[in-house]
């Protein structure tokens, strides 16, 4: 991997990071284009760890609150929420993480989960806006969403906001504890690739992944701030005939 085939698969990541259209998925399709081979998701990680940094940042406010009034009922429910939400991942994160390796190698399996993540938010569209409040049982299901979006080619906003929407749940709100919760979840496997880089199987040179997390955090920002624009106009669903045309250029002709 260059310097260059780092900087446009950090673009990528930064981009389609936030957008429903799987970060992952196109980082696959991505690095087959340009010929990059990188074992494992190591650079997958690195990269979502700049695009989490861009979470923190839009949302600081939301955080800051939370720790302010984390005295509160109210505030100590929704964290409970967001832990409950996580653990979904964290068990097939876990427990499946040499099975969840292996797909990063795929374009086929990359192929099919677009057409899937395509198909949930065409579905979107007729879903009636309802104000429903988020409780444990919603942070549950939400989070086993953000599990099953551990494929490649599954969107992990695309499924946890699509299934929010579902759910009666309003855009705004699905929006913020979608990415909240990607808070803890990027951050744990951060911290498994972080304890790989000890043990020196990390595949990919230094500056190649600092450069890749630097794009992917700046471009991260902008387009999570465009997304969240999107929601709140209800363009949301047209995101998902991407999805489909993606996946079926990627299964025919890739």
């Amino acid at each position: 991997m260059t310097i260059t085939d780092a900087i446009i698969l950090g673009i990528i990541q930064g981009i389609t990071e936030f957008l429903p259209i799987s970060s992952s998925g196109h980082l696959v399709i991505g690095q087959e284009l340009l010929g990059v081979n990188t074992p494992g998701n190591v650079f997958e990680v690195v990269t979502h760890i700049g695009t989490l940094l861009s979470v923190i940042l839009v949302f600081w406010k939301e955080l800051a609150t939370i720790l302010k009034t984390i005295q509160n009922s109210d505030t100590q429910k929704y964290v409970f929420y967001l832990l409950i939400g996580t653990l979904p991942a964290v068990i097939i994160g876990l427990g499946g993480k040499d099975i969840i390796s292996s797909l990063f190698e795929s374009t086929q399996m990359v192929a099919g989960a677009l057409l899937v993540t395509g198909i949930v938010l065409l579905g979107t569209q007729n879903l009636k806006k309802k104000n429903e409040q988020l409780n444990w049982k919603r942070g549950l299901l939400i989070g086993m969403a953000q599990a099953i979006a551990i494929i490649p080619g599954i969107s992990r906003s695309g499924l946890t906001i699509s299934t929010s929407l579902a759910l009666g749940i309003s855009g705004k709100d699905a929006a913020k504890y979608s990415f909240l919760l990607a808070i803890p979840a990027i951050s744990g496997a951060g911290l498994l690739t972080a304890l790989d880089m000890k043990t020196g199987t990390i595949p990919i040179p230094f500056p190649q992944l600092m450069t890749a997390f630097i794009c992917s955090f700046s471009v991260g920002y902008i387009s999570l701030k465009w997304l969240l624009g999107l929601l709140e106009n209800g363009k949301f669903h047209r995101f998902g005939y991407y999805c489909i045309s993606v996946g079926l250029i990627t299964y025919f002709v890739i």
